[in-house]
C-alpha cells in the first residue's frame, strides 16, 4: 500500500458507509434469523443499494438514501427467497445504528485534538447520519454532517463533492477525503480533493479518472499521513 504524506491539509472529510460504519453489521445482528443466507443477503443488499444510487442519478429520478436502502433490501430478500416483514423492519432499524469500525473514535478524537476540521460527506439522509453518529458516540468529534440531499444527486457527481469546500470554506486542495469505496475515492480525486483510500478489504484499484494520494488499510494510518 502507498502511504504517501499529504501536506497542507486543514480538514478531513469522511465517507460514512463502509468507511466509518460497517454496513454488514446490520445483517450481522440477525444472522440467526437468516441462517446460511445471511452473507448473500448482506452482499446483495449493499450491491443493489449502490447500484440504485448510480442508476437513479443517471435517470434523473432521485429518491433519498433511506428509500433506496429499503428498495435494495426488498430486492435482496426476493432474490434470496426470504419473506419476513418483521426481519425487514428490524434490519432497516439496525441500519440507523450500524457499528463503527474499531479505530474510528480514537482516530477522530486525535484529529480534532490536532486542530483539523472533521466532517462526513455521505449519500445518507440527514436523519440516517445523525442516528448513526449518535449511536456510535462520535458526534463530539465531527464538525459537519453533509448529506447529498442538499443537492439531490448521489456520488460520484461533482456537485456532491463541491459541498465540502462550500460548507467548510476551504479550497479542495486543503481537504483530504477518505473512503473505503474505490469508486468514491476516484470520484473525489477527480473532483480535486486529496484522497486517502481506506482499502479495508484488499480491493483492486479501479480504472477510473482521479489520482489517489495514499492507500491505507484502516483509518488508524491517517493521522501520520497528515500530521502537522
Amino acid at each position: 500500500m502507498t502511504k504517501k504524506k499529504i501536506e497542507g491539509i486543514e480538514a478531513c472529510v469522511f465517507d460514512a458507509y463502509g468507511t466509518l460504519f460497517d454496513v454488514h453489521s446490520a445483517v450481522g445482528r440477525h444472522t440467526d434469523r437468516l441462517g446460511d443466507k445471511a452473507s448473500a443477503v448482506s452482499d446483495t443488499w449493499r450491491t443493489k443499494q449502490l447500484q440504485y444510487t448510480w442508476l437513479r442519478s443517471l435517470m434523473g429520478r432521485h429518491e433519498d438514501f433511506w428509500q433506496v436502502t429499503g428498495q435494495a433490501l426488498d430486492h435482496a430478500f426476493e432474490m434470496h427467497g426470504v419473506s419476513d416483514d418483521a426481519l425487514k423492519k428490524d434490519l432497516m432499524a439496525a441500519y440507523l445504528s450500524l457499528d463503527c469500525y474499531p479505530e474510528v473514535p480514537e482516530v477522530l478524537a486525535s484529529l480534532k485534538a490536532a486542530g483539523f476540521t472533521c466532517a462526513i460527506l455521505s449519500n445518507g439522509t440527514p436523519h440516517m447520519l445523525e442516528a448513526a453518529v449518535e449511536s456510535a458516540r462520535i458526534e463530539a468529534h465531527l464538525d459537519r454532517l453533509l448529506s447529498v440531499e442538499a443537492v439531490g444527486i448521489y456520488k460520484p457527481d461533482p456537485r456532491v463533492y463541491q459541498m465540502g469546500p462550500d460548507a467548510l470554506g476551504l479550497s479542495a486542495d486543503r481537504v483530504v477525503f477518505m473512503s473505503s469505496n474505490a469508486w468514491d475515492a476516484s470520484g473525489a480525486a477527480a473532483f480535486g480533493f486529496h484522497v486517502a483510500w481506506v482499502n479495508r478489504f484488499g480491493q483492486a484499484p479501479e480504472r477510473l479518472p482521479g489520482s489517489i494520494d495514499s492507500e491505507i488499510p484502516t483509518l488508524a494510518d491517517l493521522p501520520a499521513l497528515i500530521g502537522r
